[in-house]
């Protein structure tokens, strides 16, 4: 039986101590002023600001390319008509040996993730209210989310996911955010943290993909519930995590050429493909908050991306024998050559990072860029297969993150998702709620140890036509942040 811990008795107000420090680093040309996150957070502020929004419908309006080829497959969705009938649940079970129902929540969170995104494009509030009702459905029904261990996957995926549906209704008639808050602190955020903060198995035994969505949802609810412990926790796992999701262990491996080996390399291309939609996903989310992790250590996800796209495009990538520990027992595993499973196959997951690093911060990405070449206009849950992999991601990328190519002071510049003073902010902040939800394991959640873990879903294949929107681009000087967050202590306290 889970806990609950009703928001709508926490305070709102966010806390944080000075501490972050910015280092620039990547060309050579100092940093600008480090920008940490703020003290409060920006609404609407993960996947997508105000300004991200006000451009799509613009560009939308004006019919510019390739903004209309993207939002042609949004529309094209059958998630995204507002004809659709939300089919909520008391629980959703991923894993183990009960009746497989998550199905239900996944499409219902991509339905009302598209008719969100429709609305804010045209202004059509039916869609608008087709995503209201879904949300308030789900947050008025779900009593408990469970399974075997891949209930992590259902909290992290779903949870962050629907954590930005909820952004994007925040303030619309009739949309209960305060019981929907309540839905994801106490049903999906304990999955979370017991995840990331694991006992059973050996810390190693995970694939990246299985904290990373973990981190996902825990940033993206502590967006929505302004809660900046939460949004803390992610950060500091980033940095300094002791399983795979943290940057060093998912990237283990750079080299020459701007490439670096991705975690799950070994283990086939699909996941591969879903650890840089994840990642991405993350860094998107701290950008939007005024947070630079993109440019973390020198950027070397970029310089994963870049591994992952040219291999994924069909050329030679070096690799280095990935070795780990796994089971309860710890044993020593390695895996000798990269995988050739799922190799070419498509998510859409590249133009959020193409457009960062190309085009926000002027940087080559041309294995990237081929690949967003070939890939044609993203499309989103529903188009990319009928299982669990097929909504992985939220998708639309085209019509969400593109953007015109910064000048050579922007890309310089640090991250600003508003005009507001940002203040430092050191991972001792804490919100008013985190007491009684960030520092505690909210109920009994599904074990995890003892049993090996099945595998996502594989990808599935896209049948777009190749197109050919991307374009050339030139590096450009600039500072880059790396705002380090050290929180050990303060977990090893707790």
């Amino acid at each position: 039986m889970t806990h609950r811990i009703s928001r709508r008795s926490m305070l709102k107000a966010a806390g944080a101590a000075t501490g972050a420090v910015g280092i620039g680093i990547g060309t050579g040309v100092a940093a600008s002023p480090a920008t940490a996150a703020r003290t409060s957070f920006a609404h609407p502020g993960m996947l997508h600001t105000r300004a991200d929004l006000e451009r799509m419908a613009a560009k939308v309006k004006a019919g510019a390319a390739p903004y209309t080829a993207g939002f042609a497959r949004l529309t094209a969705n059958r998630h995204s008509q507002s004809t659709w009938l939300p089919n909520p649940l008391t629980t959703s079970i991923r894993g183990g040996s009960g009746v497989q129902n998550y199905g239900a929540l996944y499409h219902d969170v991509h339905a009302a993730y598209q008719n969100a995104l429709r609305w804010k494009i045209t202004g059509d509030t039916a869609h608008a209210d087709t995503a209201r009702d879904i949300c308030n459905a789900w947050s008025g029904t779900l009593k408990g989310i469970g399974g075997g261990s891949e209930v992590v996957l259902l909290a992290g995926i779903q949870g962050y996911q629907f954590a930005n549906v909820g952004e994007l209704m925040r303030g619309y008639p009739g949309f209960d955010l305060a019981r929907f808050q309540d839905m994801l602190v106490n049903h999906f955020y304990p999955t979370n943290r017991d995840f990331i903060y694991r006992k059973t198995n050996c810390i190693g035994h995970y694939w990246a993909n299985w904290d990373l969505c973990s981190m996902a949802s825990i940033m993206a609810i502590g967006i929505l519930c302004d809660d900046r412990a939460k949004f803390n926790e992610t950060v500091d796992y980033f940095y300094h995590g002791a399983g795979n999701g943290a940057l060093d262990k998912a990237i283990p491996h750079v080299y020459e050429n701007d490439l670096a080996q991705w975690q799950e390399s070994g283990r086939d291309q699909g996941h591969s493909l879903l650890g840089i939609g994840l990642m991405g996903t993350i860094c998107e989310m701290a950008w939007n908050q005024g947070l630079d992790l993109y440019g973390a250590e020198d950027s070397k996800f970029r310089k994963a991306c870049e591994y992952v796209a040219r291999y994924n495009l069909g050329y030679k990538v070096p690799y280095t024998t990935y070795t780990w520990t796994n089971g309860v027992h710890c044993l020593k595993t390695e895996e000798t050559v990269i995988s050739e499973g799922g190799r070419g196959g498509g998510r859409p997951v590249w133009e959020r990072v193409y457009n960062h690093y190309a085009n926000r911060r002027g940087m080559a990405m041309p294995n990237t860029r081929e690949m967003v070449a070939r890939s044609g206009p993203e499309g989103g849950g529903g188009d990319y297969g009928p299982n669990s992999g097929g909504f992985d991601e939220l998708g639309f990328g085209t019509l969400a993150y593109t953007r015109d190519k910064a000048t050579a002071a922007e890309a310089a510049a640090s991250p600003s998702p508003s005009k507001s003073a940002a203040a430092k902010s050191g991972t001792s902040g804490t919100s008013g709620s985190s007491k009684s939800s960030a520092g505690q394991s909210s109920g009994d959640v599904s074990a995890q140890g003892g049993k090996s873990d099945k595998d996502l879903a594989a990808t599935g294949a896209s049948d777009l036509a190749l197109w050919t929107a991307a374009t050339g681009v030139t590096a450009v000087a600039g500072g880059l942040l790396l705002l380090r967050r050290r929180g050990q202590a303060r977990r090893d306290a707790e």
